[in-house]
């Protein structure tokens, strides 16, 4: 049984059958006949995402149901498999597949046609530059959607009625096809009942345009009343640090990670993360009971010796998860959205009580969900990171180096540096899988490649059956990197500080950091193996850098100091190491902690 709290408004659609439209305390969430062992029922939680009129679940085996309009339908399977990612958007949703395609139904390009109900089309297939139409991430506003492609550029679909694509409104009032907003963009932001969208590049610089009307772009009291931000504009006085993630809808509310060096003796008194919003406090999900117009911090005693693992906007509601098992909201609960057990609204947060969850132990697996008037609470342990950088690397194809051909005469291009080492040592193992990928569609040939890359059957199974006798499969992606890691022959970029030099494959550090990614992408063949320095790093620290590249693991017998620790996060950043939860940082603080508390007891003990 998948472990799912719900609450709010529990109509159009109905997701819990014989339970009263508006439920105002957390309630365990289950599928209709998920006593009936039907496998998508039976498979964890992956992501939800919920609108207006649908509301998508996504599952770790890449499908995913929707819940529609209609109160008495019983949710349908959506049609497409080996889902990355889902946005329920206005209409009918937004599929990203592991293959980088974007299948759209309604595409939200017109309120008037919201109750049309559409084919899912592929629209990334639409992109006039054919460079660019593999598909890394996707975030749906209130009525246009946004595409982030693996070439870090971010295009627009939908409507741009209130500016929301980066355009004059009355020139462009909508579009069919996504439309390149800017290049060199690692993040979009946008929310799903936003008329805005915010824009993150390389540098760390914040652009955002769209519905202004409460403020919520966070542009300052200059520009408070400007109701539209029809281009890209550069936002100013955003505090210092790293930004995490940002959910708007009439307000906005920003995580930024604390890069403040001084250090206290006890870290917990002064949380890495903190939140800031901006927007009208009239429409309640600031957290604050003033108005602001650029981006300031939402303070509370609850967030004190804590620290934040999600965030999410609704409508006009906000929710918080911490560290500490605490989920505090704030905002409009007209519905019951809050989780009160009232329908009181709340201007600044507050804790709600939750009935005990099947993974407290590790509670870095939850994640938070607002829908435009619903609250979701549930567990998504997540992939592993390597994993999920290998499927990445696969759409990557600047350093391809081997070709396939499928039955239709379409041309595949992979790495043959990570082929090596995942299939088996016999040299005809290449020929074998041209073999099968000739008689293969694109399709199937795709997510062939990606079992390969991934160690991952239950992208297709049967399709696995066939290559499993060519492939190291019992064989963990971890230890396959680490084989990587141990042959010298394999590396042809060296990184040069101080006395020492460092070499890696520049296949992993494209993988690993969007610092190197870049790097490599302007270099000539005469500079393929340009030497780099940085030296603020000692030795010691890089080489838990070096090992965790490869590994996502803590080099065993190496002392974790305060000096090491903070080392490695200047290093973070000016790598531009890609990381999720758990990432590098954690690590080293997990390990630094278990380091002190043997020496106590140690001391204990000879004492």
């Amino acid at each position: 049984m998948n472990d799912c709290l719900f609450f709010g408004r529990n109509q159009n659609p109905k997701l819990i059958k014989n339970e009263k439209d508006e439920i105002t305390k957390p309630i365990q969430f289950k599928f209709e006949n998920e006593n009936e062992n039907e496998n998508e029922n039976e498979k964890q939680i992956k992501q939800i995402s919920s609108s207006y009129f649908s509301t998508i679940f996504l599952f770790e085996n890449g499908k995913a149901i929707e819940y529609l309009k209609d109160l008495n339908q019983n949710p349908e399977k959506i049609q497409i498999e080996n889902i990355q990612k889902v946005t329920a958007a206005f209409v009918k949703g937004v599929i990203l597949t592991k293959e980088g395609n974007v299948f759209a139904k309604g595409i939200n390009i017109d309120l008037q046609n919201a109750n049309n109900t559409k084919e899912f089309i592929n629209i990334s297939s639409l992109i006039e530059d054919t460079n660019d139409r593999i598909i890394q991430d996707i975030v749906s506003g209130w009525n246009s959607t946004y595409l982030l492609t693996s070439n870090q550029n971010a295009y627009g679909i939908g409507s741009n009625r209130f500016g929301q694509l980066g355009f004059d409104s009355e020139t462009l009032k909508k579009t069919e096809k996504p439309i390149l907003m800017m290049k060199n963009v690692s993040k979009i932001f946008s929310g799903i009942s936003s008329n805005s969208v915010f824009l993150l590049n390389s540098n760390q610089e914040l652009f955002g345009c769209g519905y202004n009307e409460s403020g919520q772009i966070g542009l300052g009291k200059s520009r408070k009343y400007e109701a539209y931000i029809q281009k890209l504009t550069k936002i100013q006085n955003i505090p210092k640090g790293k930004i995490i993630d940002i959910k708007s809808s009439d307000h906005s509310i920003m995580l930024i990670e604390n890069e403040d060096e001084n250090e206290d003796e006890n870290e917990n008194e002064n949380p890495k993360r903190k939140l800031y919003s901006c927007g009208s406090r009239h429409y309640n999900g600031l957290g604050k009971n003033k108005d602001t117009y650029e981006f300031t911090e939402i303070k509370s005693s609850l967030l004190k010796n804590d620290d934040i693992i999600d965030i999410s906007v609704g409508n006009d509601h906000s929710l918080i998860l911490t560290s500490k098992s605490k989920l505090i909201v704030f905002g409009d609960n007209y519905y019951g959205q809050l989780g009160t057990g009232n329908l009181k609204y709340q201007l600044i947060p507050i804790q709600i009580k939750l009935p005990k969850l099947r993974f407290n132990e590790n509670i870095s697996n939850y994640h938070v969900y607002c829908g435009y008037l619903n609250s979701f609470l549930y567990c998504s342990p997540p992939f592993s990171n390597l994993e999920e950088d290998l499927i990445k690397l696969f759409r990557r194809k600047e350093f391809c180096d081997i070709s396939f051909k499928t039955k239709n005469g379409e041309i595949i291009e992979v790495h043959k540096l990570i082929l090596k080492y995942r299939l088996n040592q016999n040299q005809n193992e290449i020929e074998k899988l041209k073999e099968i990928i000739s008689k293969k569609s694109i399709k199937e040939s795709n997510q062939i490649f990606e079992m390969i890359y991934s160690n991952n059957s239950k992208i297709n199974p049967i399709l696995y059956s066939e290559i499993k006798e060519i492939i190291n499969s019992n064989e963990k992606i971890e230890e396959i990197m680490k084989r990587i890691y141990l042959n010298e022959n394999e590396k042809d970029f060296i990184i040069e500080r101080k006395e020492k030099k460092y070499k890696f494959p520049k296949l992993i550090l494209i993988m690993r950091s969007e610092l190197y990614r870049g790097m490599f992408l302007s270099v000539t063949n005469d500079t393929s193996n340009k030497v780099t320095d940085y030296s603020e790093l000692s030795n010691k620290s890089f080489q838990i850098f070096e090992y965790w590249i490869y590994s996502n693991q803590i080099k065993n017998g190496i002392q974790i100091t305060k000096e090491i620790i903070q080392e490695i996060k200047r290093g973070i950043d000016y790598f531009q190491l890609n990381q999720t939860n758990p990432n590098l940082f954690d690590l080293l603080i997990n390990k630094f902690k278990n380091q002190n508390q043997k020496k106590r007891k140690l001391k204990f003990e000879c004492f």
